[in-house]
Protein backbone atom coordinates (compact mmCIF):
# COMPACT_ATOMS: atom_id res chain seq x y z
CA UNK A 1 0.00 0.00 0.00
CA UNK A 2 1.54 3.40 -0.80
CA UNK A 3 2.12 6.29 2.33
CA UNK A 4 -0.22 9.04 2.02
CA UNK A 5 1.60 11.98 1.19
CA UNK A 6 0.14 13.97 3.39
CA UNK A 7 0.91 14.82 7.11
CA UNK A 8 -1.55 15.23 9.79
CA UNK A 9 -0.28 17.82 12.28
CA UNK A 10 -2.06 19.22 15.61
CA UNK A 11 -4.09 22.42 15.60
CA UNK A 12 -1.61 25.36 16.99
CA UNK A 13 -3.25 28.02 18.90
CA UNK A 14 -1.99 30.70 15.76
CA UNK A 15 -4.31 28.26 13.46
CA UNK A 16 -7.41 29.72 12.11
CA UNK A 17 -10.29 29.04 13.04
CA UNK A 18 -12.83 27.35 11.08
CA UNK A 19 -15.01 28.90 8.69
CA UNK A 20 -18.52 29.65 9.38
CA UNK A 21 -21.16 27.79 7.87
CA UNK A 22 -23.53 30.62 7.92
CA UNK A 23 -21.96 33.12 5.03
CA UNK A 24 -21.58 30.99 1.60
CA UNK A 25 -22.81 31.43 -1.92
CA UNK A 26 -24.07 29.95 -4.54
CA UNK A 27 -22.06 31.51 -8.65
CA UNK A 28 -24.20 29.85 -11.56
CA UNK A 29 -23.26 30.46 -15.17
CA UNK A 30 -20.43 33.57 -13.47
CA UNK A 31 -24.03 35.48 -11.46
CA UNK A 32 -23.13 35.29 -7.62
CA UNK A 33 -26.42 34.69 -5.98
CA UNK A 34 -25.98 34.93 -2.56
CA UNK A 35 -29.45 35.07 -1.63
CA UNK A 36 -29.94 31.13 -0.85
CA UNK A 37 -30.04 30.23 3.12
CA UNK A 38 -29.72 26.88 3.18
CA UNK A 39 -27.47 24.35 1.04
CA UNK A 40 -26.95 20.65 1.73
CA UNK A 41 -26.17 17.61 -0.23
CA UNK A 42 -22.43 18.06 -0.74
CA UNK A 43 -22.05 14.37 -0.79
CA UNK A 44 -20.18 11.60 -2.85
CA UNK A 45 -19.81 7.92 -2.04
CA UNK A 46 -18.11 5.33 -3.76
CA UNK A 47 -19.39 2.04 -4.37
CA UNK A 48 -17.49 -1.02 -3.76
CA UNK A 49 -17.85 -4.17 -5.19
CA UNK A 50 -17.55 -7.51 -2.22
CA UNK A 51 -15.82 -10.51 -3.75
CA UNK A 52 -15.62 -13.90 -1.82
CA UNK A 53 -12.50 -15.76 -2.83
CA UNK A 54 -11.94 -19.05 -2.49
CA UNK A 55 -9.63 -20.15 0.20
CA UNK A 56 -9.93 -16.79 1.61
CA UNK A 57 -11.84 -17.36 4.99
CA UNK A 58 -10.98 -14.13 6.82
CA UNK A 59 -12.22 -11.41 5.04
CA UNK A 60 -14.20 -10.68 1.83
CA UNK A 61 -12.07 -8.61 -1.03
CA UNK A 62 -13.46 -5.36 -1.20
CA UNK A 63 -13.00 -3.55 -4.57
CA UNK A 64 -13.70 -0.03 -5.19
CA UNK A 65 -16.19 1.35 -7.61
CA UNK A 66 -17.81 4.45 -9.13
CA UNK A 67 -18.47 7.91 -7.41
CA UNK A 68 -22.23 8.07 -6.83
CA UNK A 69 -23.16 11.97 -5.69
CA UNK A 70 -26.32 13.44 -3.81
CA UNK A 71 -28.70 15.71 -5.21
CA UNK A 72 -27.84 19.41 -3.95
CA UNK A 73 -30.79 21.10 -2.14
CA UNK A 74 -30.86 25.04 -2.55
CA UNK A 75 -33.43 26.77 -0.25
CA UNK A 76 -34.50 30.14 -0.20
CA UNK A 77 -36.82 32.96 0.70
CA UNK A 78 -39.49 33.38 -1.83
CA UNK A 79 -38.97 36.48 -3.80
CA UNK A 80 -39.78 38.57 -7.32
CA UNK A 81 -37.83 36.54 -9.40
CA UNK A 82 -39.18 33.56 -10.96
CA UNK A 83 -35.01 32.01 -12.06
CA UNK A 84 -35.42 29.14 -10.05
CA UNK A 85 -38.74 28.17 -11.51
CA UNK A 86 -37.91 28.92 -15.11
CA UNK A 87 -34.86 27.00 -14.56
CA UNK A 88 -36.70 23.83 -13.50
CA UNK A 89 -39.23 24.33 -16.18
CA UNK A 90 -37.03 24.71 -19.15
CA UNK A 91 -37.26 21.23 -20.86
CA UNK A 92 -40.33 20.65 -19.12
CA UNK A 93 -42.16 19.88 -22.68
CA UNK A 94 -39.54 19.70 -25.00
CA UNK A 95 -37.08 17.65 -23.09
CA UNK A 96 -34.32 19.98 -23.42
CA UNK A 97 -33.50 20.30 -19.77
CA UNK A 98 -30.77 22.73 -19.17
CA UNK A 99 -27.43 21.53 -17.64
CA UNK A 100 -25.42 24.02 -15.92
CA UNK A 101 -22.05 23.77 -14.15
CA UNK A 102 -21.93 25.99 -11.17
CA UNK A 103 -19.74 26.64 -7.69
CA UNK A 104 -21.02 26.47 -4.26
CA UNK A 105 -18.23 29.09 -2.32
CA UNK A 106 -17.89 28.96 1.14
CA UNK A 107 -16.29 33.02 2.77
CA UNK A 108 -14.57 33.43 5.56
CA UNK A 109 -15.43 36.26 8.02
CA UNK A 110 -13.38 38.52 5.64
CA UNK A 111 -15.89 37.62 2.41
CA UNK A 112 -13.09 36.43 0.76
CA UNK A 113 -13.51 32.67 -0.94
CA UNK A 114 -12.35 29.95 1.53
CA UNK A 115 -13.53 26.89 -0.62
CA UNK A 116 -15.41 26.60 -3.78
CA UNK A 117 -17.08 23.36 -4.40
CA UNK A 118 -17.40 23.06 -8.60
CA UNK A 119 -20.34 21.20 -9.16
CA UNK A 120 -20.94 19.76 -13.16
CA UNK A 121 -23.17 19.76 -14.97
CA UNK A 122 -26.23 20.23 -12.95
CA UNK A 123 -29.90 20.20 -13.86
CA UNK A 124 -32.44 20.69 -11.58
CA UNK A 125 -35.67 17.86 -10.62
CA UNK A 126 -37.21 18.81 -8.02
CA UNK A 127 -38.77 22.71 -7.34
CA UNK A 128 -41.12 22.89 -3.89
CA UNK A 129 -43.18 25.43 -2.90
CA UNK A 130 -43.47 27.27 0.31
CA UNK A 131 -45.70 25.77 2.99
CA UNK A 132 -48.21 28.31 4.34
CA UNK A 133 -49.77 28.59 7.69
CA UNK A 134 -51.66 31.30 9.05
CA UNK A 135 -50.30 30.67 12.54
CA UNK A 136 -46.73 31.68 11.41
CA UNK A 137 -44.80 35.03 10.73
CA UNK A 138 -41.75 32.95 9.37
CA UNK A 139 -40.47 33.79 6.08
CA UNK A 140 -41.25 31.98 3.13
CA UNK A 141 -38.70 29.25 1.22
CA UNK A 142 -38.72 27.51 -2.24
CA UNK A 143 -36.49 24.66 -2.59
CA UNK A 144 -34.88 23.44 -5.84
CA UNK A 145 -33.07 20.39 -5.87
CA UNK A 146 -30.43 19.61 -8.45
CA UNK A 147 -28.46 16.28 -9.75
CA UNK A 148 -25.10 16.56 -11.32
CA UNK A 149 -22.40 14.78 -12.88
CA UNK A 150 -20.00 15.42 -10.28
CA UNK A 151 -17.89 17.35 -7.74
CA UNK A 152 -14.47 18.62 -7.50
CA UNK A 153 -12.84 21.34 -5.43
CA UNK A 154 -10.55 23.76 -6.57
CA UNK A 155 -10.86 27.66 -8.33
Amino acid sequence: MAPLTQTFVTKSATDPDPYPLFKFWVEIQSIIVAEFQECSGLRMERTVEMIEEGGVNDHVQILPGRNKYSNIVLKKGVSSSNALWTWYTTGLYDAKVQRVNFSILLMDLTGATARRWNVASGFPVKWEGPTFATDSNRVAIETLEIAHHGLSIGS
